[in-house]
C-alpha cells in the first residue's frame, strides 16, 4: 500500500489531457495546478520526516510495484508526445498553444528527465535502456553520462557544471549549467574510450550514439508532422530542460564541500545538498526531494530515501522554491541565510 501514493504523479497526464483536449484558461491548467495550487497547498501541510524502520524497508526494498510504477510512465509519456504532436495543429490563439507545450514541457521534466535520471541509476541494463528512452524524448540524453560520472563525482565543488554558485543568477545558471553539462559529457565519453584504446567514434560512446537517435527523432517528428510541430516539439523539450537546470538550482545552491590539507575535497555528506520534506513535491517527483540521502547514496531507490537531520532543508517544496528562484533578489534573502547557518 505504501507504493499506491506514488501513483499520484498520474495527476499530471490527467491536466496534461485537459490542457490538450480544452482551450482557453484550461490549456494552462498544469501550470496553474503544479505551479498554483501545489506551492500553495504544501503551506497547509506539514512536511514528512518520517523514514522506514529497517524491518520496513528491506519489504520495500523487495517491492517491485515501485519500479513497474516508473516502468509506465514510458508509454504514457509516448502517448503524450503523440497526442501533442497533433494537438498543436489545432487553430490556436498563442495564449493557448503556450499551454499546450508548457503543458507537455512538464511531462518532459518529470516523466521524461525525472524517471530517466532515477532509472539511470540502477545498475540493470533494462531499467537504464528505458531511462535512455524517457531522456530520449525530452532531448536531453547527455544527462545521464554526465550525471552520473560527473555531478556525482563533483558536486558541491567548482569543478560541477550542476552546483549553483552562491549569489548566481538562476538565468545564467541554465545557460551555464545545460552547455557544460553537455561538452563534458563528450569528455567523460571521449576519455572512457581512450582508456579502451577506442576511436571516440566508435558506437560504444554513448554520446556517438545518443546524438544519432536525437537526430534520427527529430528528423522523423519533421517527416511526419512538419516544420511547426517540430518547433513545438523542441520548444516543449526546452521547457522540460528548464525545468531540469531549475531544480539543480535549488538543490545544491551555494553548497560546497571544503579541501583537505593535500587539496582533496571531503567526501560527499548529507548536508551537501538542500533538502525537502514537503510531502506534495516528494509525491510528484519520486522522492526527488530528499536530494542530500541520494547523493550520500545515489543508487538507493527512490522509495528509500531518508530524511536526516544534517541535511539543510528548503523552507518549503521544489515548485515553491523554483518559483521563488525566478525572482533571484528574493531567492538571494532567503536562502543566503541558510547557507551560513
Amino acid at each position: 500500500m505504501k507504493a499506491l501514493k506514488y501513483f499520484s504523479v498520474l495527476i499530471l497526464p490527467v491536466v496534461v489531457w485537459i490542457s490538450f483536449t480544452n482551450y482557453g484558461w484550461m490549456t494552462h491548467l498544469p501550470a496553474i495546478v503544479f505551479f498554483g495550487f501545489v506551492p500553495l497547498l504544501e503551506f497547509f501541510i506539514s512536511p514528512n520526516s518520517n523514514n522506514f524502520s529497517k524491518e520496513e524497508e528491506e519489504i520495500e526494498k523487495e517491492n517491485k510495484l515501485y519500479t513497474y510504477l516508473l516502468y509506465l510512465t514510458l508509454p504514457i509519456q509516448i502517448v503524450f508526445l503523440w497526442l501533442f504532436f497533433n494537438a498543436v495543429q489545432e487553430p490556436l490563439t498563442t495564449s493557448e498553444l503556450v499551454g499546450r507545450i508548457f503543458g507537455m514541457g512538464i511531462m518532459c521534466g518529470v516523466l521524461g528527465i525525472n524517471v530517466g535520471h532515477e532509472l539511470g541509476h540502477r545498475n540493470n541494463r533494462f531499467d537504464e535502456f528505458i531511462g535512455e528512452i524517457l531522456l530520449l524524448t525530452s532531448l536531453n540524453t547527455h544527462f545521464l553520462p554526465y550525471h552520473n560520472g560527473g555531478h556525482h563525482y563533483n558536486v558541491a565543488t567548482p569543478e560541477d557544471a550542476a552546483t549553483a554558485r552562491k549569489n548566481e543568477l538562476l538565468y545564467t545558471f541554465w545557460i551555464r549549467s545545460h552547455f557544460s553539462s553537455y561538452a563534458q559529457a563528450w569528455k567523460l565519453e571521449n576519455n572512457r574510450m581512450r582508456q579502451e584504446n577506442r576511436h571516440w567514434l566508435h558506437p560504444q560512446n554513448r554520446m556517438v550514439i545518443y546524438t544519432i537517435c536525437n537526430l534520427i527523432f527529430l528528423s522523423l517528428i519533421f517527416i511526419f508532422f512538419g516544420k511547426f510541430v517540430l518547433l513545438y516539439f523542441i520548444a516543449a523539450a526546452v521547457s522540460g530542460i528548464i525545468l531540469l537546470e531549475t531544480v539543480n538550482y535549488i538543490e545544491h545552491y551555494g553548497l560546497l564541500r571544503t579541501k583537505n590539507e593535500h587539496g582533496r575535497y571531503e567526501k560527499v555528506k548529507r548536508n551537501h545538498s538542500w533538502n525537502s520534506d514537503h510531502q506534495i513535491g516528494q509525491l510528484l517527483l519520486f522522492n526527488l526531494s530528499r536530494h542530500s540521502d541520494h547523493h550520500y547514496n545515489g543508487s538507493k531507490h527512490y522509495q528509500l530515501l531518508k530524511s536526516l537531520p544534517e541535511s539543510p532543508q528548503m523552507p518549503t517544496g521544489y515548485p515553491g522554491m523554483m518559483l521563488l528562484s525566478i525572482f533571484p533578489p528574493l531567492w538571494f534573502w532567503v536562502m543566503n541565510k541558510r547557507i551560513s547557518q
